[in-house]
């Protein structure tokens, strides 16, 4: 549990950058054998990809470091519940396990719209363990509060 926390810690830095770069503020760190082989933070915009989420970045970036599709063995550490695309890719790359410390009520697909991981009829089930981090939640609600804002054409000063 305590390295839990360290790592979940980790992926709140890549959150960081996220929000530095004005992106939705969401970072993932994978490891294996208590050693980060991947990291990544949100660049949908940056890159205009829909599919440059945090967790997905990770996984590409852990299985060039080992060389392979299969991340047997390795946990996925996303400072939100990851969505129900990036629960496909965590399936079809077999981590072992996710820890994430908020629910996403609106694309979670772990337990906030839907239960990706523990689907009986998957063809590969992924333990999950939330552990809650208050910097995650207020980052999260600072962001759009700033977006809100910016829409209204209110300027902030973070």
């Amino acid at each position: 549990m305590k390295s839990d926390v360290v790592f979940i810690l980790e992926a709140l830095k890549e959150a960081e950058k996220a929000y530095r770069y004005g992106e939705v503020p969401i970072g993932a760190v994978i490891v294996k054998d208590n050693q980060i082989i991947g990291r990544g933070f949100n660049r949908k915009e940056f890159l205009q990809k829909p599919t440059a989420h945090a967790e997905i970045i990770a996984i590409e970036e852990a299985s060039r470091k080992l060389n392979s599709w299969r991340l047997n063995d390795c946990t996925l550490y996303s400072t939100v519940e990851p969505c129900i695309m990036c629960c496909g890719a965590i399936i079809q790359a077999r981590v072992k396990k996710v820890v994430y410390s908020v629910p996403d009520p609106k694309f979670g697909g772990i337990e906030s719209l839907f239960s990706t991981l523990s689907h009986p009829k998957a063809n590969h089930q992924v333990e999950t363990v939330k552990i809650y981090i208050p910097e995650v939640e207020t980052l999260m609600k600072d962001f759009f509060k700033n977006l809100r804002e910016k829409k209204m054409g209110i300027i902030s000063n973070r």
